[in-house]
């Protein structure tokens, strides 16, 4: 069949176009990282220690994923997809801050992309650009799995 026509971020592996996703962010050299001392001050939990060097446009990538698939997304619905897990014991704000600063701090930065925009009733929404952006990498994504099966 005819690939690469009308292909959308909803057609692929969430987990593959992320990968892609946060691979052409980073080439592009564009999205804004924060400096580490701040990164390490957001993320005190492991999950988002700084083994992978990547792990921001990674998060980046699945952000902007989540919020193109929904919109209107703010800080506090991304801070549940994030933190789901972690709410047991006495102490579950801790991590609440951090994943809100780290889900705010990679908004900031995708909106200085212009690939997210606020959204008239609060949280983000998908720019043209970032859909087409996101679109784009998606068709690439199924053109890779094309050759490789």
């Amino acid at each position: 069949s005819g690939h690469g026509h009308g292909v959308t971020v909803k057609d692929v592996n969430p987990h593959d176009f992320v990968k892609a996703f946060s691979a052409h962010l980073k080439r592009q050299g564009k999205l804004k990282v924060p400096d580490w001392v701040d990164l390490v001050k957001t993320a005190k939990r492991k999950e988002l220690a700084p083994y992978d060097p990547d792990w921001y446009y990674t998060r980046a990538a699945s952000i902007l994923r989540h919020i193109y698939l929904r919109g209107g997304v703010g800080v506090g619905a991304l801070t549940k997809v994030y933190g789901g897990r972690k709410r047991r014991g006495s102490k579950p704000c801790h991590f609440e801050k951090a994943s809100s600063s780290v889900a705010r701090k990679v908004m900031q930065s995708l909106e200085q992309l212009n690939l997210i925009e606020q959204h008239p009733n609060g949280g983000r929404k998908i720019t043209p650009q970032g859909r087409k952006d996101l679109d784009l990498i998606a068709g690439q994504v199924v053109h890779a799995e094309d050759k490789s099966s």
